[in-house]
């Protein structure tokens, strides 16, 4: 899916506004495949089906690609699980929580000492039983900051520090780094002998900001040697820095992370057992409360039946939309947040596939229309099936509405819808595009592709299943088309477009990023990915930057919805299309999250 697609928005300035009739243009982002790389070869995109198939409406044969089924049949919808365990891990959690929440407020403990067991919650998937000790902790212990390390020299001590003092939003220096520098203003070699202090100090310099040189020195240091120390390190360790080198710790959902570090610290000699069994207790819970969920969402989907409704060019993908669903909210109290990330996820599929892959440039325009007005007598003019597709956006809307005004949020209706309004707009300028074969300037592009990408959609749709936790200055935030928000949306669309690249451009469709960039500024293929991919940092940078001054305007909590919105957009992209293309890492992680528990 053009994951773009699920992720896409930009600033007020973007000039995508009704009566839907710009002459701008779309880059088709179907199937999505491969590395961020321009040698990488792309699969053949008729190989997803094999077949191409035609459509008989009006007259005319309409060639479409046909997609078929999930692979995953019915095998979540047809799952049992087992209540009185639920209720006996739910009974183990009470008392392993009162354990644990006694070691991290404990008044004899040091604080240098709290702050690394944070650490180890937050990895361990536990950090969501202890928020508000957590916050309060940190904020005693920030004032006291310079004494804290004055005297401390151990690397993995410091990076700890920094990495947690700043996940929770508190602008600790990054002159505290200096210390671990020699005569010759470099990085001491010394420091290579500790591999655990090198893979720390390579989590916390991606923390860094736009002005922090000596985090990016940071970065290149640990490169340059943590192959070599995962090469000469056990073997849990090894897995660690090579997870680590994949993708970092700040950029990986929460419960990923949790799953592979639960496994390390188990080898760990000296983990502490109530701290390991409280950890695999969650994941269990937390595995059984997804697979409950996602059979109510699979049955939901049956009941629809729109492969018997629709042509078959959309992606029938409904486990990975709640994947996208933990990825945004796995904390086990965030189910109906997880339920309206996942619909919404699926109702992106099937608009993104409708837009990019079947309908005609009129009936594109035609249902940009109908979501303009908003009214259910608008699409009697609609063809039948996108009259299904709208009556399905106005269904799922109207749930989310109905929630809404039960919890007295009916505001948060009307701020989604527009900019879900915002969205379509950019998906008709990108058909448009696509039609028309005039191409935009690679900055005209990217105005209207970072509101496709579907960020700010995204993220308003998190902001529904948050109940009252997120009021009217979450969607005051938005609203004010925040850099934070900006900068995840240029990210998704640099990331989204040099995944596709070589099949948009084999497809024809030359409106595609890379292309648009080449054109605009001379640039061989080759040098357009290195930009993309400085491009992609400076905005990781930029969103570090951003996330740390939201301190005082947002609780986290809201905040982190678009962080691991974020997030689950680096794990899709980091390998090709995951979400088009499941059938390797995808397949892996849904394995891993909703079939395999951990053994107790």
């Amino acid at each position: 899916m053009k994951l773009a697609t699920v992720f896409n928005v930009r600033g007020s300035q973007v000039h995508v506004r009704p009566p839907l009739s710009s002459s701008r243009v779309r880059v088709s982002s179907f199937p999505r495949t491969l590395t961020f790389s321009s040698t990488t070869k792309h699969a053949n995109p008729l190989s997803v089906s094999r077949a191409l198939s035609f459509d008989i409406q009006e007259g005319t044969r309409r060639p479409f690609l046909e997609l078929p089924p999930s692979s995953w049949g019915n095998h979540f919808l047809s799952a049992s699980v087992n209540e009185s365990e639920v209720e006996a891990l739910a009974k183990q959690i009470d008392q392993l929580k009162a354990k644990v929440g006694g070691m991290l407020m404990s008044p004899t403990g040091e604080t240098k000492e709290k702050i690394c067991l944070i650490y180890q919650l937050i990895s361990l998937g536990l950090s969501y039983h202890f928020e508000n000790e957590i916050e309060e902790i940190l904020k005693d212990a920030f004032g006291e900051i310079e004494e804290m390390t004055a005297d401390e020299d151990d690397l993995y001590t410091i990076s700890v520090m920094f990495w947690v003092f700043r996940t929770y939003r508190h602008h600790m220096s990054s002159d505290v780094f200096e210390r671990f520098k020699g005569d010759d203003g470099k990085f001491k070699k010394c420091l290579v002998n500790d591999a655990k202090g090198m893979l720390s100090l390579y989590e916390a310099a991606h923390l860094g900001t736009t002005t922090e040189d000596i985090l990016d020195e940071a970065v290149d240091f640990t490169l340059d040697h943590l192959e070599g120390l995962a090469k000469g390190a056990s073997p849990h360790l090894s897995r660690l820095i090579q997870n680590a080198l994949f993708l970092p710790h700040h950029q990986n959902i929460p419960i990923l992370f949790s799953r592979e570090f639960i496994s390390f610290y188990a080898k760990e000699k000296d983990h502490n057992e109530t701290l390991l069994k409280f950890a695999k207790v969650n994941f269990n819970y937390l595995q059984l409360l997804y697979k409950q969920e996602l059979k109510t969402l699979a049955k939901w989907w049956k009941d629809l039946d729109l492969r018997s409704k629709l042509p078959h060019y959309f992606r029938d993908r409904i486990v990975e939309c709640y994947i996208f669903g933990i990825g945004v909210f796995f904390e086990a109290q965030c189910s109906q947040g997880r339920a309206a990330v996942a619909k919404f996820i699926k109702l992106f599929t099937i608009l993104d596939d409708t837009y990019d892959r079947y309908a005609s440039l009129d009936e594109a325009i035609s249902l940009g229309d109908c979501v303009e007005r908003w009214d259910p007598e608008a699409m009697d003019n609609l063809p039948p099936y996108l009259k299904i597709v709208f009556r399905l956006t106005l269904d799922i809307f109207g749930e989310y509405e109905r929630e809404a005004r039960l919890e007295g949020r009916s505001y948060s209706i009307h701020e989604m819808i527009e900019e879900f309004k915002r969205f379509i707009r950019a998906n008709v300028a990108f058909r448009k595009w696509e039609d028309s074969g005039e191409l935009p300037s690679f900055d005209e592009y990217m105005e209207v592709g970072d509101v496709e990408v579907g960020i700010y959609i995204t993220t308003a749709s998190s902001f529904i299943g948050m109940g009252n936790m997120a009021e009217k200055e979450a969607y005051e935030w938005l609203k004010s088309r925040p850099k934070l928000i900006d900068a995840a949306s240029t990210k998704t669309r640099l990331m989204n477009d040099m995944t596709g690249f070589k099949d948009d451009m084999g497809r024809g469709y030359e409106a595609t990023g890379i292309n648009l960039y080449m054109k605009q500024h001379g640039a061989t293929e080759e040098e357009a990915f290195r930009e993309f991919r400085k491009r992609i940092r400076v905005s990781d940078k930029i969103m570090v930057e951003e996330f740390l001054k939201t301190k005082d305007v947002l609780p986290r909590q809201i905040v982190m919805r678009l962080i691991n919105a974020d997030r689950m957009s680096a794990v899709t992209y980091r390998m090709g299309e995951g979400y088009t293309h499941p059938e390797d890492n995808f397949k892996h992680y849904i394995t891993s999250l909703l079939d395999d528990p951990i053994p107790l």
